[in-house]
């Protein structure tokens, strides 16, 4: 299972730091399903395509969540290894049987079941990944390598904001395809999916916020439908400890040329919009009082 971009085995970087280390407002962005690297697999399924192996990634996201960041002075956490080798908006223990041999005691969640946990067995557009399942010891060396690595360091991020600002507000950048977004020929689809797991994950001002800065550049919102927020939203939506997340789902119909996996004619639109979302989150939080930041010894 390779990529033009692949190496033959994991090897850093596991993810892409972008701007500060501590931003300006307590924003911090990350993209975990942009990368694009896709190490060799054990036993890859003989039908699998390189084009069946990217369908579910989030092509050139980190483009846009890294304009958005630049825009606010925010952190950007970004993926380098593709989400069909590992999921790193799942749970880490959150395994398919049907994927990983030896994972029968596990009590795997719907959209593991389905195929999509944080070792995926499908593809995005539904094909097999791999001919039979990942060996147990693969999986866990994936977890720790990568999804421990890359996890470690949004923890570090979103600790180190929080200390610094009173809170720390996680923006978690994600694409969807036409198709989840409700769009049919003649029928237009949700522009945009913002998740904060039904109002428990974010400040409900803000989220408010966040959707009137894309309404107001004409673009169709939707609260939750069909995407509450993945893992990194639940672990890290904790508002009455200061701690905040919202999921940010752009349909690629917006901005990509979904053969080519290139900016589409629209990309230049899109940035402008995920620009102003950033600035508008921003602006929003300068205005809101600032909390009392915690003492060191307080833990999350």
């Amino acid at each position: 299972m390779t990529s033009p971009s692949s190496p033959s085995e994991i090897a850093p970087p596991v993810f892409r730091r972008h701007g500060p280390d501590l931003g300006a407002t307590p924003l911090v962005f990350a993209s975990p399903h942009s990368g694009d690297v896709y190490p060799s697999e054990p036993d890859p399924h003989p039908d699998l395509t390189p084009a069946f192996l990217r369908s579910a990634e989030d092509a050139l996201m980190e483009t846009l969540a890294r304009s958005a960041a630049e825009a606010v002075d925010a952190p950007l956490l970004a993926a380098c290894i593709g989400r069909a080798y590992i999921d790193l908006n799942r749970a880490p223990d959150d395994l398919d049987p049907a994927a990983v041999a030896g994972a029968d005691a596990v009590e795997p969640s719907p959209r593991a079941r389905a195929g999509y946990g944080v070792i995926p067995r499908l593809s995005g557009d539904g094909r097999p990944l791999r001919a039979s399942p990942l060996p147990r010891h693969e999986a866990d060396r994936r977890l720790t390598r990568i999804h421990g690595v890359y996890h470690a360091e949004l923890a570090r991020l979103m600790e180190a904001t929080r200390a610094a600002h009173g809170r720390a507000v996680l923006i978690d950048w994600h694409s969807m395809p036409g198709r989840a977004a409700g769009a049919r020929p003649g029928v237009r689809g949700i522009d945009v999916v913002l998740g904060d797991r039904h109002g428990a994950a974010c400040d409900a001002a803000l989220v408010r916020r966040a959707r009137a800065a894309l309404e107001a550049k004409g673009l169709r919102v939707s609260l939750n439908r069909p995407y509450a927020g993945g893992w990194s939203t639940e672990r890290w939506g904790r508002p009455a400890e200061g701690l905040h997340a919202l999921q940010v789902e752009i349909n690629r119909e917006l901005y990509l040329d979904s053969v080519s996996l290139s900016p589409g004619p629209g990309f230049a639109r899109a940035t402008a919009v995920a620009v102003d979302l950033a600035r508008a989150l921003a602006d929003g939080l300068r205005t809101e009082k600032k909390p009392r930041p915690r003492a060191r010894h307080e833990s999350l």
